[in-house]
């Protein structure tokens, strides 16, 4: 089948020999939005882009990753008109809000309900530009990996002699399958996924498994097989994402 512009992508995170592509997309994706936001091209001093940015906000995981990068003026004149925003919200919360005064058995019916200020602090925790637009972004390669799927047996095959995914792509996979194939379809995905699965899990127990015996001083001059880094993989094949990665940085 040929390849797409919407499919390279894909086909490149399969032919990267990650133990997930799907981690290895999230990683790309990511640090292309942080370098929209923060990086050379200045998104940052863009009205438009700020008044986005000044909605959504960012997750304390990705404020830490914007920090981490390196541009201080552009975190700057974001977190600027950032606060401007939040402040003007906050100040109009406050004028509406009125403590509660309730009874005991109020108290008691009422235990389970969110305080207004307390709803409002989460609905902005709840919001994050970067993560939003890698949830669209994400929903679109979960797509493009199905009409792979269906359309092009070369990617079938790539996916059988990978290494699998990680648990938390595979859940991801597990459930848009339901409403992305056919019933017949569905069954040998099935059929591919879960003995691709188990045997790619095993693998990753056994390289655990051999460092921890490397360990032993009768295994010192042992080879190490595929284990230098298994603890890495070892986690992200459970969690997902690259434990052993740096920070993300700004290009000098």
């Amino acid at each position: 089948m040929k390849e797409q512009l919407y499919t390279i992508p894909l086909n490149d995170a399969v032919n990267a020999g990650d133990e997930c592509p799907f981690c290895f997309i999230e990683r790309s994706i990511e640090r292309d939005l942080l370098d929209f936001v923060l990086g050379s091209g200045s998104s940052y001093m863009e009205a438009d882009i700020r008044e986005m940015t000044d909605k959504a906000g960012f997750c304390r995981q990705h404020f830490q990753k914007m920090f981490d990068y390196g541009n201080t003026l552009g975190n700057a004149w974001i977190l600027k008109t950032h606060y401007k925003k939040v402040i003007g919200e906050m100040k109009n919360e406050f004028a509406h809000f009125k403590p509660a005064r309730l009874s005991f058995k109020d108290k008691l019916r009422k235990a389970g309900e969110l305080n207004p200020l307390a709803g409002w602090v989460q609905k902005k925790e709840a919001s994050c530009y970067i993560c939003d637009h890698f949830a669209e972004t994400y929903a679109r390669y979960l797509d493009t990996f199905f009409y792979l799927w269906n359309q092009d047996d070369s990617f079938r095959q790539k996916v059988r002699e990978g290494k699998g995914f990680c648990l938390h792509h595979f859940g991801d996979l597990c459930q848009a399958a339901d409403s992305k194939l056919s019933n017949n379809t569905r069954d040998s995905f099935y059929e591919t996924l879960l003995p691709l699965m188990e045997r790619n899990m095993e693998r990753l127990a056994e390289d655990v498994a051999w460092m921890v015996e490397k360990f032993d001083y009768r295994n010192k001059d042992a080879d190490w097989k595929d284990s230098r880094d298994a603890i890495q993989r070892g986690m992200q094949k459970l969690k997902g994402g690259y434990p052993a990665d740096g920070p993300y940085q700004m290009s000098k």
